[in-house]
């Protein structure tokens, strides 16, 4: 079996949230590649967060599988393509224009929204801020 690519194994693992928050959700079939989904994979992230028995390890693996989820969706909202940057992978728009959702989704596990740290501000953000730029 041949291995996946980096956007291939990306696309598998953001398809795998779709696939097990669309059955978790209250959102049921309108969990997707859309903004209110992102709203409630921002709260999973808080909850999962301030779990007292959350290993280092398995916070990892969900920052791997949220943040696929949050560049895909990004991507299918506002377009761009996945692209690897001194070796860390983000959503590039044009060659000056970038947005790294492993990054946000790891701070927000790190900081959470108390300290600042919001997966929904930094999706909500990409269309004024980088694509409408004057």
């Amino acid at each position: 079996m041949p291995t996946k690519s980096p956007e291939e194994a990306i696309r598998a693992n953001a398809e795998l949230v779709v696939e097990k928050f669309r059955l978790l959700s209250d959102l049921g079939p309108r969990f997707g590649y859309n903004r209110e989904s992102v709203a409630w994979v921002e709260g999973f992230v808080e909850q999962e967060r301030r779990k007292p028995d959350i290993t280092h390890d398995s916070e990892a693996k969900l920052v791997q599988i949220i943040a696929s989820y949050l560049g895909e969706c990004i991507i299918r909202v506002h377009g761009g393509l996945w692209r690897e940057h001194e070796g860390t992978w983000g959503v590039f728009f044009d060659d000056a224009n970038a947005v790294f959702p492993f990054h946000k989704v790891r701070k927000q596990f790190q900081h959470g929204l108390e300290g600042g740290d919001s997966i929904l501000s930094f999706f909500d953000l990409i269309g004024p801020v980088i694509l409408h730029k004057s």
